[in-house]
This record gives structure tokens, sequence and C-alpha cells, in this order.
């Protein structure tokens, strides 16, 4: 499992829906924000600002919402975030990659410490984990708006790097450096993807049994409860059994 998005509807289907959804809107909010103050306000020159609107229509959140963040970012009191990785390591040996924007290190990085410490993690020191990670651009497109043959034929020519379709749709993986222009070339030709984001990917995966499957998915619960953290990517994967147990 290289990010968390596998199984981050089992915590959403957990109970507390309506704070957990408040919760998310305003992080999609601040990070719409962020990339329209460090950038253009226009997603159509601004990479980064792009894939924050994408994420949060993929959540449903409303258009005036959007439209406020990026106002925001050219008002004289916009807020001034520092986008700040934490490492650190979970039951079972596995490796979790934490992304925050904070206007106050001091209090994310002891939020952060202790979400780890509570729930049986442990923080690391920054390069302790992401060597086992890469930091790519991912495209995803619907599996209907191409086959998979006409989707990597458009990737390859785009400067992708390599494509996974199954009958879910279409991951599209590209470097870092190329991940604006593979975005806007396979947008401009299969219209709008349902997500694109730079991610830490893993470059291995590690098994774990269900016991310890559900003390990391706790982990990363509590971890990404905390109000400046992003995102967390992870190199675990848990069982089908599990998935349907969690999920049911």
């Amino acid at each position: 499992m290289a990010g968390h998005s596998q199984f981050k509807n089992i915590m959403h289907r957990k109970g507390r829906v309506d704070a957990v959804r408040s919760k998310l809107f305003g992080k999609l909010a601040r990070e719409i924000t962020v990339a329209a103050k460090l950038g253009l306000p226009d997603p159509a020159m601004n990479a980064r600002l792009r894939a924050a609107i994408i994420a949060a229509r993929a959540e449903n959140v409303p258009k005036d919402n959007i439209e406020r963040a990026i106002k925001k970012a050219s008002g004289a009191d916009a807020e001034s975030y520092d986008k700040i990785r934490y490492e650190g390591y979970g039951p079972g040996g596995a490796a979790l990659i934490v992304e925050a924007q904070t206007d106050n290190r001091n209090r994310t990085a002891s939020d952060v410490r202790s979400a780890f410490t509570k729930s049986g993690g442990s923080l690391a020191e920054t390069g302790a984990v992401s060597f086992m990670f890469d930091h790519v651009g991912v495209v995803e497109f619907d599996a209907k708006v191409a086959d998979a043959d006409t989707m990597l034929e458009a990737a390859i020519e785009a400067g992708a790097d390599d494509v996974r379709s199954d009958e879910t749709g279409h991951e599209v993986t590209c470097a870092q450096d190329a991940y604006g222009e593979v975005s806007k070339a396979l947008e401009a030709r299969f219209g709008e993807p349902r997500r694109t984001a730079l991610v830490w990917k893993a470059q291995n995966t590690i098994e774990v049994d269900d016991e310890t499957g559900e003390k990391l998915l706790r982990l990363v619960e509590v971890i990404e409860d905390q109000d400046d953290v992003q995102n967390v990517f992870v190199n675990f994967a848990i069982s089908d059994a599990l998935m349907e147990k969690l999920a049911g």
C-alpha cells in the first residue's frame, strides 16, 4: 500500500462523520490558500493549486469554499504556513511519512510526536524512512475515460514513467519535476482527472497480520486527526479480510 487512500474511507465510516468532514474541508481549504499564495491564483498556471482544487472537488467541497480559499491568499491577513515532513515507525516496523502545514512548528512537532507515541509508534529523524519511498507525481483517471493501451500511449507521450490500469481506473506515475507538464497534457486529452498529487510512494510494502494492521490503522487515524497534518503515507498492506471487517 503506497499511501493511505485505500483505507481512509474505513476511518470515515467508523463514526464522527460530520466532525471528520469539517476538519477535512479545513485542511483542503488551507492547501488551496497556501498553493495560491505561493504561486499564481490561476489554477491553469499553478499545478499545485490545480491539484488542491481537484482534491477539494473530489471531497465535494462547495465551490464557494474553494473560491474563498483562493481569495484569502491575496488578503493582507493571509496566514503564512511552513510545509514540514515528519518520518517515523509504527507497530510491526512499518514506515510512515507525515506531511504537515503549520504556522507554529513547535506545536505541530509536539502534536505529531504525541500522536505517534500514544498509538505505539515512534517519531524518527528526517531521512530515516524516506529512502524507502519515491517522491513522485500521480495522476488518476476513471477507467471509462480510455482503455489501458490508449492511456499508456498518452502517458508515455506526456513523459510519464509508469501506468497501472485495472477495472477501478488508471494511475499514471511520473517524476516530480515532470508532474506539472504530465498532468496538464493528460488533462488536455482526457479531461479533469479524479486525483492529481505529489505523493511518497513506497518502493516495497510489508505484509502485517490483522492485529498489527488494526494498530497501524489506528496510528494513521490519530495522526491524521491532528489539525496541521495534510497527508500520511505508509508502506504496509493489510488483508482484504481486515478491510472488509473494518468497513462493515
